[in-house]
């Protein structure tokens, strides 16, 4: 099976061999990110989480506390459906859901997406996991993972891609998550996290069951 690293990497290869001017600005905007730490000030291990009430795709509340009442729980961050690094990440994950399930465990991916829009009929339409909506970014603010997305980026996916953010994200036209995802124990403590504010970098799902595996 090709790990989720060797789909990126080839997602990026042919970007930079499509549009290489594009994926030069977006090495540029990706490096100056990191030189402002961006994403330092996300959640460490052993910090505890603050709780969530987010409505899922088809309306229903959902809390990490009750969540947590089940048992361990997996938290990731994307950007949107919109985003193919993204789907690539739901759909690896999806492929290892039977895996982190059989661990006790709950997976849940958040985006600035209306719940409406949280699950269209794309790639990650088929998923089996919670998909909640967190339309202002306030929950990717206080797990420290919000960014504020460079006008570079932000022109290509208006102009290149047609997206309208504004709409997408119910008038959130400029803050978008740092793809990250965190390990949670039953405790509500962090057990294992993936950080990186270079969107087409996303951690492996081995690596979220050997986390989940780890836990008392």
């Amino acid at each position: 099976m090709t790990s989720l690293k060797e789909q990126t990497d080839a997602k990026v290869a042919a970007g930079r061999k499509g549009n290489p001017e594009f994926m030069k600005g977006v090495d540029e905007e990706i490096a100056k990110a990191k030189a402002f730490q961006q994403g330092s000030e996300a959640l460490e291990v052993g910090q505890k989480t603050p709780d969530f009430n987010l409505s899922s795709a088809e309306g229903k509340s959902v809390s990490l506390t009750e969540l947590l009442n089940k048992g361990p729980v997996v938290v990731t961050f994307y950007r949107g459906s919109w985003c193919p690094y993204c789907n690539l990440q739901l759909k690896a994950l999806q492929a290892r859901l039977a895996d982190i399930n059989a661990l006790g465990a709950e997976l849940v991916a958040i985006s600035p997406q209306v719940p409406d829009d949280s699950l269209t009929k794309d790639e990650i339409s088929g998923m089996d996991f919670v998909v909640l909506s967190d339309q202002s970014a306030k929950v990717a603010s206080e797990y420290g993972v919000a960014w504020e997305v460079p006008e570079y980026l932000l022109e290509h996916m208006k102009v290149d891609r047609g997206l309208d953010l504004e709409a997408i994200n119910n008038g959130n036209a400029n803050i978008l998550p740092i793809p990250a995802t965190f390990v949670i124990g039953q405790d509500g403590v962090v057990a294992w996290r993936f950080v990186d504010v270079d969107y087409r970098t996303r951690s492996e799902p081995q690596d979220i069951i050997d986390a989940l595996k780890q836990l008392d």
